[in-house]
């Protein structure tokens, strides 16, 4: 474990490769799962606000879930979560013509919609971040779906921490994720000496 400031981080942000392949996993992080995505009270209220801006790149049954029931709705760990539909998509969910599913958050940012360019949990995902009382635990959330992603970062060398930069530093800080990348460095260094000692 890494401990920097307030935060105690798994070495598997540092040891594992990781990099999205949409081609293979088809956005299924935005469909497989027991909840919605993580949403902090501020998120929620500002997604509630710009709702009319997304509208029309919502499914029809997104629609009627949230014509129903609203946005998000407090889950059994009581965190704010997205509303999902049918018990699998989150209602902000949308699919490119190939059938792979987008977020229609970030499709309405990088079309200049909205300044906003997706929660702060889906965008650091698959890493989680979990509050307690004097700490936050930042853990690498490992399941089947993101295996392909698995694969595409050993193969092009991209550890976990190196492919959330951006979301990592939104979330804690340059200065933070400087000290991660110093810790990685020393990590890997200590391990390639360890090696050619063997």
């Amino acid at each position: 474990m890494i401990e920097i400031e307030d935060t105690i981080i798994s070495l598997d942000l540092i040891e594992e490769y990781f990099c999205c392949d949409l081609s293979k996993c088809r956005g299924a992080c935005c469909v497989e799962g027991d909840s919605g995505a993580p949403l902090t009270k501020k998120e929620f209220d500002y997604l509630r606000k710009i709702l009319p801006l997304l509208w029309d790149d919502l499914s029809p049954r997104a629609k009627e879930v949230i014509n129903k029931q609203g946005i998000g709705y407090i889950d059994r760990e009581h965190d704010i979560v997205t509303s999902i539909v049918d018990g699998k998509d989150c209602v902000f969910t949308c699919y490119d013509e190939n059938g792979v599913c987008k977020c229609a958050i970030e499709k309405a940012y990088h079309e200049g919609r909205i300044d906003f360019i997706k929660p702060v949990s889906c965008h650091l995902y698959p890493v989680r971040v979990k509050q307690y009382k004097d700490y936050q635990s930042v853990n690498y959330h490992r399941w089947k779906i993101c295996h392909a992603a698995e694969i595409l970062g050993e193969q092009r060398k991209i550890l976990l921490y190196q492919f959330l930069k951006e979301p990592l530093i939104r979330k804690f800080g340059e200065e933070w994720y400087g000290a991660l990348d110093t810790c990685a460095g020393e990590y890997w260094k200590r391990k390639k000496e360890r090696r050619i000692l063997l």
